[in-house]
């Protein structure tokens, strides 16, 4: 099978279009670039042959390699020139009548055959294609940045576009050795409609100072695996340019939560664009650096109250949690009390306690002796009164608010004065279970994750009642078990669901529509954005039924409309389709 599209033209070859141009050369493309006069062209050309010098030194490309790749490439300023090419790949600064200008002038010069290209990330495809006489030859293609090393492409249809005309260029990006997905003409497509909408969330969730800057981006880095917190990505992507593609996301969708947040505004407004300009939500050593400086303590930011004393241990509960939370704190060295329902189930969570530590043992990540001590700190009860002494009491018991709340109202006649009393909750009000207690000044929320021996974070949820040094207390003990908390209100999702499942929602929103695919929804958002998973993947993980209602606790509490949990959800839980614990979800697992 011939290749597609032999001759290439790219326009505009700025960082995004260079690399285009080199990708294409590498290939064995004839490129022809356009600039917009001889003096940006020299500088392109430039631009090109400084980043395929630096691929030779890094040994991405040998030298012989490299002049074969330059000799493919030719740079001017007659647009003209895009007569000769197959493919025509736009990539122009983000200005609608700007590229529309272009697309119609390239109607005019082009042959009717040749497929013209938009590189927009944020604009509508549609209106670009309309300058035209040939909208069934017109589509996106949305390279990554940096376009060596990302592998996803983009290829958004409109309703006019021919399919030919998008398999070829689908084609194309397999030649290159891209992943292609295909998805439909609206702001954002698939991997920038998901995130940005996300990324938009947090700066709101700072904004409100709801939680520091630090302990988002921590949050989200260590409670979800993701590469970057979210502000360190806007500063990287640009405030101004993440404002101009949620203006348009809005446009399209009405949708408040894609309103850029005004801080986003006000930001851009002040010039602190992010990394470009040294400073954004961060502040930098210098333009374009990466390294963040530290700034100067707010006014008021007097020291944190010093901790209670914590000794002894007490954990409720006898089920994944749980003995998770008890390994945690055994293995730091604390004794701890493993409190169940009765003493069965306790010996039985202690039992899988001892094999957790023994596959650790045979992994070579624990030793023989500390096994051993780890198991001699952790006594099982099956009563709750055996924990009148501990200094802490940790609840990981069924999230049911009336469950916990009678739990907590057993603990406040039980527990001595002055210890600290804890809920694990990942979705329910802290607050309602303090008010179940004579002692609300006494609680806290410590939200672990799920491995808890291997998921380093911990929210700390202090609410309108929690006293500074309960906070305090367990901040400390955080450090002292070699875990990282982060500190929030109690509201809500905290910090990592309140982004993490309108993002999960959005794409199922996105299924549900017929926008794009399952499977090029995942591949979009771990090629594009590096997520260890696609939504559909974890939705699948975590549990359709539990993500439900964490969406459905969401919208109760924000009474957002976005937020209201997509109908294809509601519908999959209700057919009984959980994900990879019923064998069936977004995708089939019991054929595998």
């Amino acid at each position: 099978m011939e290749r597609p599209f032999p001759t290439v033209a790219v326009v505009g070859l700025g960082t995004m279009g260079a690399g285009v141009a080199v990708a294409l050369a590498r290939s064995g493309r004839r490129v022809i670039g356009v600039e917009a006069g001889p003096t940006q062209a020299l500088r392109a050309l430039d631009r090109i042959e400084a980043s395929t010098a630096r691929a030779v030194e890094r040994g991405r490309l040998s030298a012989e390699e490299r002049a074969a790749l330059l000799a493919l490439v030719e740079v001017g300023d007659d647009l003209t020139a895009a007569a000769a090419a197959d493919l025509v790949v736009e990539e122009v600064p983000e200005d609608l009548e700007l590229k529309r200008a272009l697309f119609a002038e390239l109607d005019r010069i082009c042959p009717p055959e040749t497929v013209l290209a938009t590189g927009t990330t944020a604009l509508s495809v549609t209106r670009i294609a309309a300058a035209t006489t040939r909208p069934e030859r017109v589509l996106g293609v949305h390279f990554f940045n940096p376009v060596h090393t990302m592998r996803l492409v983009e290829v958004v249809r409109t309703v006019l576009t021919s399919p030919g005309a998008a398999e070829q260029v689908a084609e194309l990006a397999r030649d290159l050795g891209k992943e292609p997905v295909t998805a439909g003409d609206r702001a954002g497509f698939i991997a920038n409609g998901l995130l940005f909408a996300y990324l938009n969330q947090a700066a709101a969730m700072f904004e409100s100072r709801y939680a520091t800057r630090e302990d988002i981006d921590a949050a989200m880095r260590l409670g979800c695996g993701l590469p970057m917190g979210p502000l360190a990505l806007l500063d990287l992507i640009g405030v101004d340019t993440a404002r101009t593609v949620l203006e348009a996301m809005y446009a399209q969708s009405g949708d408040r939560l894609h309103a850029p947040a005004p801080v986003l505004g006000q930001l851009a407004a002040a010039g602190l664009l992010g990394r470009k300009s040294g400073r954004g939500f961060y502040t930098y050593e210098a333009p374009g650096s990466s390294r963040t400086v530290a700034e100067p303590a707010a006014a008021g930011a007097g020291p944190r109250a010093a901790g209670r004393e914590v000794r002894g241990i007490g954990v409720c509960g006898s089920g994944t949690m749980a003995t998770g939370i008890v390994e945690v704190f055994a293995k730091a060295g604390f004794p701890v009390l493993l409190a169940a329902r009765s003493q069965e189930k306790a010996e039985r969570a202690k039992a899988q306690l001892a094999r957790s530590l023994e596959r650790s043992v045979a992994k070579g990540r624990l030793s023989e002796q500390d096994r051993d001590a780890a198991l001699a700190l952790v006594t099982p009860t099956g009563s709750y009164r055996d924990l009148a002494d501990v200094d802490l009491v940790v609840e990981a018991v069924a999230e049911d608010l009336a469950v916990k709340r009678e739990l907590f109202a057993v603990l406040d006649g039980i527990v001595k004065p002055g210890a600290v009393l804890a809920t694990t909750t990942s979705s329910l009000p802290v607050i309602s279970c303090a008010t179940a207690t004579s002692r609300p000044q006494d609680v806290v929320g410590m939200h672990f994750f799920n491995p808890a021996p291997a998921m380093r974070l911990v929210e700390v949820v202090s609410t309108v009642l929690t006293a500074g040094d309960v906070t305090a207390t367990v901040l400390e003990l955080c450090a002292k078990v070699r875990k990282h908390p982060v500190e929030c209100g109690d509201r809500a999702g905290f910090i990592v669901n309140a982004l993490l499942f309108p993002y999960l929602n959005d794409a199922v929103r996105m299924l549900q529509e017929h926008y794009a695919t399952v499977d090029d929804i995942d591949t979009a958002m771990k090629l594009g954005c590096g997520y260890p998973m696609g939504p559909f993947e974890l939705l699948d993980v975590v549990g359709l039924d539990v993500s439900l209602t964490i969406e459905q606790v969401l919208h109760q509490e924000f009474r957002e409309p976005g937020l209201a949990a997509a109908p294809l959800l509601e519908h999959l839980v209700a057919a009984g389709c959980l994900g990879r614990k019923t064998g069936r979800g977004f995708r089939d697992h019991a054929r595998r």
